[in-house]
């Protein structure tokens, strides 16, 4: 884990961004780690102080700290968002999405980082979401909350498939097609610029004069040369899914279950699709944070 963390920060640096790791770190919320602090987070990972992290569970391990209990983990895309607003962080890249779990309609299980999607003005970059969920109503459930998502065309034509994380296709088609960094960027910067003071018209400015608030989400569909078919992975979820059931796995145990379900039924594939893809998103996400910075320096200065 040290070497991929120290890996995913270089790719940062080499593509003009600076990097800032996020997560808890004895009972401390930390936006940027050095690498004594990178080391120790990553070493602690498995023990029974160190913790998945969503943001309902912020207050609680911060708040032990200040009863003597030191708690470390790593946070999910919603508590990395809300951690990223605070520290003024407008983008970062990540491996795959928390979304609603088949059978949602039952059990109720669904991820905060949609809801999170909806309320904090972060951009994430990620290779959609696990093909385990239901990537469908994963996306009607974003739309609800008027959260922007967008898929790199990556080299394609026309209307892209929402990645499903291991695989390039899903079978369902994103709500939009971004071509390039650089249109990404004057997405986001319509979320940002100031308001408009003409009310003829609300011009380019018209997500913040609206005063929508909600975050983006941009699918960058993982490398080809480590992609997974579709076919495949569609039989070795059903497989996962119908393992976790038999054994009654719910809640918050059932995605580490698929998961190294899914590990054991690749022969170990999904660890390297695993590794490509959140290189490839930190990558794509500096790139397009560079080119945020270029088109509001320059927008800053024609304003003068």
């Amino acid at each position: 884990m040290v070497p991929l963390a120290s890996l995913l920060e270089s790719v940062v640096r080499v593509n003009g961004g600076v990097p800032a790791t996020i997560g808890i770190l004895d009972g401390v919320a930390r936006v940027g780690m050095d690498p004594e602090e990178l080391i120790m987070l990553t070493e602690s990972a498995g023990r029974s102080t160190t913790l998945k992290l969503s943001r309902r569970d912020l207050s609680y391990v911060c708040g032990q700290r200040l009863v003597g209990k030191n708690y470390n983990g790593g946070t999910t895309i919603s508590a990395t968002m809300l951690l990223a607003h605070l520290a003024g962080i407008k983008i970062f890249g990540t491996g795959g999405l928390g979304g609603v779990h088949r059978g949602a309609e039952s059990s109720m299980d669904i991820s905060a980082d949609l809801t999170e999607l909806g309320r904090t003005p972060v951009t994430v970059v990620s290779s959609g979401c696990k093909s385990f969920l239901d990537i469908p109503r994963t996306l009607e459930y974003l739309e609800t909350e008027g959260a922007y998502v967008g898929t790199f065309a990556d080299g394609r034509k026309g209307n892209v498939d929402f990645p499903a994380f291991w695989s390039r296709d899903s079978g369902v088609k994103s709500p939009t097609t971004v071509e390039n960094e650089i249109e990404a960027a004057a997405i986001i910067r319509t979320y940002s610029l100031p308001m408009h003071r003409s009310y003829g018209s609300l011009g380019t400015d018209a997500q913040h004069s609206l005063n929508i608030s909600s975050g983006l989400l941009f699918a960058n569909p993982v490398p080809v040369e480590s992609a997974i078919a579709k076919e495949t992975m569609d039989t070795v979820i059903e497989e996962a899914i119908r393992q976790a059931n038999a054994s009654g796995i719910t809640g918050k145990d059932n995605t580490p279950f698929v998961l190294a379900k899914i590990k054991e039924l690749t022969k170990g594939a999904s660890i390297p699709a695993n590794r490509a893809l959140i290189e490839s998103n930190v990558r794509r996400a500096a790139i397009v944070a560079r080119e945020l910075a270029i088109l509001e320096s320059k927008q800053d200065n024609a304003q003068g």
